[in-house]
């Protein structure tokens, strides 16, 4: 017998790539089957029903944003929103930390506006801070703005309520160094102080008219005669300094409410509460407004590249009179909204010195001077328990407990509610 050997070869062949090709087969529908039950899994895992019954009760929130934060204290918390607000409006709340200096601290304090050594018997007023609706205000810090104010020159011009708060600053600043007086005038009136370590200067510069004036008044505000007003001629008392200065506090007010006389290219044009001097009564509106065109002209146009505030007048809150006539403030606490409204005086001088900011300020932007406006009528405002009343006087009741005596509401105690100027003033400074 012959066996095909070709046949059985072929056979054979045929056989094998059955075999290879049912293996093939199986494999695949078994890979297959594989990962659909993978993928089946999958679906499961990423199941809301199972993450919900997996981790029901978690807080989950995104991962953390990686961000830069600024070293500066002076920045307020992320979760604030940073915009533009308004810092002269808002209210008084309690402040349990009170102030950040005390008359026992701060030898700078001047003995009429010194009311706990003159023994004002209520703290009360001491416990409130300045709050500005819908931002946050920074407290003053004294080693920052010292560290800003390196080889810097401040001054603060005006009448006595700008030494007011000149002596509330260097209060505030004094807790890091203290300061050396290194000028003064003849009468005291004008001063300057130097930090050392910083290099700084503040300078307190007295031009209760900022216009060339001659004063015919004692220290308690007792006039002679009437104040000779030169109402076109600026006090180069401050003129000569002011391109010398980085930063200055601009301000007057109150003194062009006293009997004058106005003076016009060397001229008697007419005057204020003059009887009897056959002079025409211009009243102090025209002067006021005369004054702060010049002064606003100056500034606008004048190149200067430093930072210059000008500060509106502040409240007074005589109640029963005023200076001279019986006068008192007895409030204890601050006002509520609504409960005081601005004297009509007050009312007038701000709506001029307002009307002269706001035509002055085109022409400083066009010259590229930073002039910018400080209105703490609504701060001091609600505010009639910050005078020292008859604190003025060291221990007044000490004697005599229904003694009567010159009352003081228009300046402020130290510390009181004029300190938060200071916080506002900075936080202009650093963040525009």
């Amino acid at each position: 017998m012959r066996v095909n050997l070709k046949s059985w070869s072929l056979n054979k062949h045929h056989h094998l790539l059955v075999k290879l090709a049912v293996a093939i087969l199986i494999v695949g529908f078994a890979f297959r089957l594989f990962v659909s039950r993978s993928t089946g899994s999958a679906s499961v895992l990423e199941s809301p029903v199972f993450e919900k019954e997996q981790v029901q009760g978690l807080d989950l929130k995104p991962p953390p944003v990686p961000v830069d934060i600024p070293d500066n204290e002076d920045q307020m918390p992320l979760d604030i929103i940073t915009e533009k607000c308004d810092l002269f409006t808002g209210d008084w709340v309690p402040n349990p930390s009170g102030p950040t200096y005390t008359n026992e601290s701060c030898p700078f304090i001047e003995g009429h506006q010194n009311c706990i050594r003159n023994g004002r018997p209520d703290p009360g007023y001491l416990y409130w801070k300045w709050n500005p609706c819908d931002c946050q205000l920074p407290r003053f810090n004294a080693d920052r703005f010292l560290e800003l104010m390196r080889n810097k020159a401040w001054a603060l011009i005006g009448d006595s309520i700008s030494r007011n708060h000149v002596q509330s600053l260097l209060c505030m600043l004094s807790r890091v160094e203290r300061p050396v007086e290194v000028y003064h005038d003849e009468e005291y009136k004008t001063k300057r102080w130097h930090f050392p370590s910083y290099n700084f200067t503040i300078s307190n510069i007295w031009s209760p008219f900022l216009v060339k004036a001659a004063i015919f008044e004692d220290n308690d505000g007792v006039s002679t005669a009437e104040v000779q007003l030169h109402l076109d001629k600026l006090d180069k008392t401050w003129t000569d300094a002011y391109q010398n200065l980085d930063y200055m506090i601009i301000s007057t007010g109150k003194w062009f409410l006293k009997a004058a006389i106005y003076h016009e290219n060397d001229t008697i044009v007419g005057c204020h509460i003059c009887p009897g001097k056959n002079l025409t009564e211009l009243g102090f509106v025209y002067a006021y407004n005369k004054t702060l065109h010049h002064v606003m002209n100056f500034v606008a146009t004048s190149k200067h590249k430093g930072l210059i505030f000008f500060r509106t007048s502040t409240p007074d809150h005589f109640e029963n009179g005023e200076w001279h006539n019986g006068g008192t403030c007895p409030k204890t606490t601050p006002a509520k909204e609504g409960e005081i409204e601005i004297k009509d005086l007050n009312k007038i001088l701000r709506t001029v010195e307002l009307e002269e900011f706001e035509k002055a300020a085109a022409k400083a932007a066009d010259n590229e001077v930073n002039l910018k406006l400080l209105d703490f009528t609504n701060l001091l405002l609600s505010r009639p328990d910050g005078h020292p009343g008859p604190y003025r006087q060291f221990q007044p009741f000490a004697e005599n407990k229904t003694a009567v005596v010159q009352n003081d509401c228009l300046h402020w105690c130290l510390p009181g509610p004029i300190d938060f100027w200071n916080d506002v003033i900075m936080e202009m400074v650093v963040n525009g």
